[in-house]
């Protein structure tokens, strides 16, 4: 068996002292492959753990508790040659198209840097020709683009610079944090359509972090939906948001407004909203309070993942009689699918 690219271990982090803290990430196992060229979307309301779980993986958080790996290796331990392959081979697209730019430089520096520490071209004139085609699979025209500042460019434009960048280097995998939550909804396509090539054309996984289901279930092709940084329900995205099983997968689905005058927008469902629960650690089922199915062992004992399809788990007492997955074997659900 090959040793994954990526790896959560068991992983649980927490922000805060002894008094006042927060788990943001709950005994989280994730086993990401190099060769598995499919995109897996990580989604849950503010507050889920999903950026958490971006950033372990980036290397910009260390574990409360477990471990985090690159090919084996705990990623505090890389130096020299490793930490280079892992900055090479592991990029990133973040919420904020603005926050990426030192302002003072023009935008060429964002690729015109990695081209030169990776060594990607051997003359200016291929440098150049290899920044005019990334900015072209991403819909921008080069001699419009290059030469300019951060400031003179749309937040769109700069999103799909940054993404431009990750098709520059070729990655062995993407992690895209909320990518097109801060462009217009006309420009969301052209963005999520270049995520989509990268991972199609090249084989490159990729982790979707957002809050939109409606994206997260046209672009991906597995899904993990996190509460308070645990796993609620995993597997296959069509299944999921098309038949949500958990309570919580439910509340979410029945927000999206789909096209269809004849389809209650809210859904049925009576559950607690959000503002009326105050969280806190709890040893039972973290979406207890808000749940209209809660029963008594939901509030002492926090449930297993059931498995009451092939290509799906459920963290809920109302599929106990299913057959239960270890959570240090959630990714395998994604391979059965």
């Amino acid at each position: 068996m090959s040793t994954p690219l990526l790896e959560l271990r068991k992983v649980t982090k927490i922000f805060g002292g002894k008094r006042d803290y927060t788990v943001a990430l709950d005994d989280m196992t994730l086993v990401l492959e190099e060769y598995f060229p499919k995109i897996i979307a990580v989604v849950g309301e503010s507050g889920s753990g999903k950026t958490t779980t971006g950033m372990l993986l980036l290397g910009f958080y260390g574990p409360t508790m477990g471990q985090v790996l690159f090919r084996g290796r705990p990623l505090h331990e890389l130096k020299g040659a490793e930490l280079f392959r892992f900055r090479r081979e592991v990029q990133a697209v973040f919420q904020d198209p603005f926050a990426v730019y030192n302002p003072f430089y023009k935008v060429d520096n964002l690729l015109s840097i990695p081209i030169k520490n990776f060594k990607l071209a051997r003359s200016k004139a291929e440098a150049r020709e290899l920044m005019e085609d990334a900015l072209e699979r991403v819909g921008l025209r080069p001699e419009e683009t290059l030469g300019r500042y951060p400031h003179q460019l749309s937040g769109g434009q700069r999103q799909r610079i940054a993404v431009a960048r990750a098709l520059l280097l070729k990655p062995k995998f993407l992690i895209t944090d909320e990518p097109v939550s801060m462009v217009d909804a006309s420009l969301r396509s052209t963005i999520l359509k270049s995520l989509r090539a990268l991972n199609q054309e090249f084989g490159v996984p990729i982790l979707y972090i957002t809050h939109d289901l409606t994206t997260a279930y046209h672009i991906s092709d597995y899904i993990i939906i996190l509460y308070h940084g645990s796993v609620m329900e995993a597997g296959n995205v069509d299944s999921i948001i098309r038949k949500p099983n958990h309570p919580y997968t439910k509340l979410l689905v029945s927000s999206i407004p789909w096209p269809d005058p004849d389809l209650p927008w809210g859904g049925t469902e009576e559950m607690i909203q959000k503002s009326q629960v105050a969280f806190k650690a709890i040893t039972g089922c973290k979406f207890a309070p808000r749940c209209p199915y809660k029963m008594d062992i939901c509030e002492t004992k926090a449930p297993e993942l059931f498995m009451p399809e092939r290509d799906r788990v459920v963290a809920c007492y109302l599929y106990r009689d299913h057959t239960v997955l270890p959570r240090e074997e959630l990714s395998s659900v994604f391979a059965q699918a």
